[in-house]
């Protein structure tokens, strides 16, 4: 079963509509047990850092996701939810993340000829030896102000939005997709069932 993490800042309603489509059992939860047991946990998240990390504290899920994670638990953030996988974000003021990969979340410069937020379809380049190379010059559906900046080992595939911009990001067992692959069509399904070939597999390498 895959704990979707029940916050009240998700867009869990699409994202369960597609696991639910791929087969793949999933349950809308704040329970601390039935994450840590979980086959594999997805933080979703849409709005501001600071507001999301306060709803995390406010049902004393900070540490169950870090145990989570720290325990090789397969987890996938989405969107906000993959800003949270960072050390801290600058957004309205320095907000600290779950510090699951390090780097830091920051807010995407303005130059005068686009528009922030990326708001849109944007294309994927994945790096070579990725497992989500399904995703390798496909387009996947943004809505962020904010872009994660990390060393390239963590970064699996970003898109050109005036800089370079980590799509996907990976520390071992803990991935990010700054899309929504649930709002992304049949490449956003193609990735979530790439994941859940990986839980199965238990097979996280990059080779």
């Amino acid at each position: 079963m895959f704990a979707i993490v029940d916050y009240d800042t998700g867009n869990t309603l699409n994202l369960k509509k597609a696991l639910n489509y791929l087969n793949i059992e999933n349950k809308l939860t704040a329970d601390p047990d039935e994450i840590l047991n979980a086959d594999a946990v997805i933080l979703p998240g849409v709005g501001a850092f600071e507001a999301a990390v306060d709803a995390l504290k406010e049902r004393n899920l900070i540490e169950v996701l870090k145990k989570a994670a720290q325990e090789k638990h397969p987890f996938l953030g989405i969107c906000l939810g993959m800003q949270l996988l960072f050390e801290d974000s600058e957004e309205y003021g320095l907000n600290k993340g779950l510090d699951l990969i390090p780097g830091h979340v920051k807010a995407i410069p303005e130059n005068g000829e686009l528009k922030v937020p990326q708001m849109g379809w944007n294309e994927n380049q994945v790096a070579a030896d990725s497992p989500f190379k399904v995703a390798n010059e496909e387009y996947t559906y943004f809505v962020h102000s904010y872009y994660a900046s990390c060393a390239p080992k963590y970064v699996v595939a970003d898109v050109d939005y005036g800089i370079k911009i980590p799509s996907i990001v990976q520390n071992e067992n803990v991935v990010g997709m700054q899309f929504h692959p649930e709002k992304s069509g049949q490449v956003g399904l193609n990735l979530l069932n790439q994941f859940q070939e990986m839980v199965k597999t238990n097979d996280f390498s990059r080779n």
